[in-house]
């Protein structure tokens, strides 16, 4: 199996190299092996930080991330991690998705013909105080 270099594992995964090294360093990552003085990655950790960093898109903190990934003292399957950790997450990401829709409608509307003079009469219609946005 090829041994992935720093670099090549933060391009595969859109993250600097500096971040590889930080997850490493707080235990996110385990540590790495080195040839060389180099770290090399296998394609298991391509993958593990590709779930790390969708977790941090989506709003998880890093400490519920580790969490995640190493539990406490891995005493419990991944499984029943993520269950607990969805449990309180899906009401969270549920409420940022109601925003993003509300946004999203605010800018459809604008782009389609919005008839609104100000920033205030699209915020009263974001609110829906005010029929004459869109």
């Amino acid at each position: 199996m090829a041994e992935l270099t720093i670099s090549q594992v933060a391009r595969q995964v859109g993250l600097r190299p500096s971040a590889i090294r930080y997850y490493e360093e707080i235990g996110i990552l385990p540590p790495s092996r080195r040839v060389s003085g180099q770290r090399r990655f296998d394609r298991g950790t391509v993958r593990q930080l590709a779930v790390v960093r969708r977790a941090q898109e989506a709003g998880f903190s890093l400490d519920e991330i580790r969490l995640l990934v190493l539990g406490a003292g891995r005493s419990s399957p991944l499984s029943a991690r993520w269950k607990k950790a969805a449990d309180g997450k899906i009401a969270e990401l549920d409420a940022r998705l109601a925003l993003i829709r509300d946004m999203r409608d605010l800018l459809l509307r604008i782009r389609e013909g919005c008839r609104c003079e100000t920033v205030d009469e699209c915020g009263a219609r974001l609110l829906r105080e005010h029929p004459g946005c869109g």
